[in-house]
């Protein structure tokens, strides 16, 4: 099927790793030019060059999103070239800390990091893709932000947010031509997932083999429908579905990539 996303613009944030790079990947794959942003020069270089190397097109940005002026440079260097017709707000940071190991200050640091990040983005994107008459804003949320859990409580409170903003995104965006959507991922199987099992297979007897780690931890901890960890292509996918001028009629909508994880939507 044909996405239609030729000529189209894409901004991933966070793209130079894990699910923001699947993303980049398969926009760039639907003919669209990606940027690739990330805060570590050689791997957004190395993302870029390797969606060129498969015929794609590509560039890089560098920049902090935690600060105005790190958000001011990633705009800047972005809009030199045009408006983009896509933004995917994929850029965000988490650790698995317990309820009260968590401070004020800390929750404060996380909303700023994967809240007000996207928000900077926001701003300072909106007013060029407007000129367009057409655009996407795609948040990425959390099947966390829907169910949370008693770890990260902070990170699973933006994440909440991110949802919420979407929604009011989506009614200040009526009449533009631009929707606002919101992917929440449930949990996914990148490098870090994938080493932290490896790790604590030992420990709860989950076995060996990676198909038993893998069932195992799903069973004791995930218990989706599946039976399996989400793969970051999976979201891409929506991702691109959801970037698709065939998409014009969904907005302020949560497309949950989930393998039936979350239970109560």
């Amino acid at each position: 099927m044909d996405l239609q996303l030729k000529g189209k613009r894409a901004l991933v944030t966070g793209s130079s790793a894990g699910l923001g790079e699947a993303i980049a990947r398969l926009l760039a794959a639907e003919g669209a030019a990606v940027i690739v942003h990330g805060r570590n020069k050689s791997r957004a270089a190395a993302v870029a060059e390797g969606i060129k190397n498969d015929g794609g097109q590509a560039t890089f940005v560098l920049g902090d999103l935690s600060t105005d002026e790190g958000a001011d440079a990633v705009a800047g260097n972005v809009l030199a070239d045009g408006p983009v017709d896509i933004l995917v707000n994929n850029a965000g940071a988490y650790q698995p800390r317990a309820w009260m190991d968590v401070s004020a200050a800390e929750w404060g640091k996380s909303y700023n990091i994967n809240v007000l990040a996207y928000v900077r983005m926001i701003h300072r994107l909106l007013p060029a893709m407007k000129t367009l008459g057409w655009g996407r804003m795609i948040q990425i949320g959390s099947s966390g932000g829907i169910e949370p859990f008693a770890l990260q409580p902070d990170y699973l409170a933006a994440t909440a947010a991110r949802h919420n903003l979407t929604v009011s995104l989506a009614r200040e965006l009526k009449g533009t031509g631009i929707t606002s959507n919101t992917i929440a991922p449930g949990p996914m199987l990148v490098e870090n997932t994938r080493n932290m099992l490896l790790n604590m297979a030992g420990q709860y007897g989950w076995g060996t083999a990676w198909a038993d780690i893998e069932r195992n931890a799903v069973m004791q901890f995930v218990q989706n429908d599946v039976g399996r960890f989400g793969r970051p292509e999976e979201v891409a996918a929506a991702v691109a579905y959801l970037s698709s001028p065939m998409t014009n009629y969904i907005t302020g909508a949560l497309l949950r990539v989930d393998g039936g994880h979350t239970r109560s939507v």
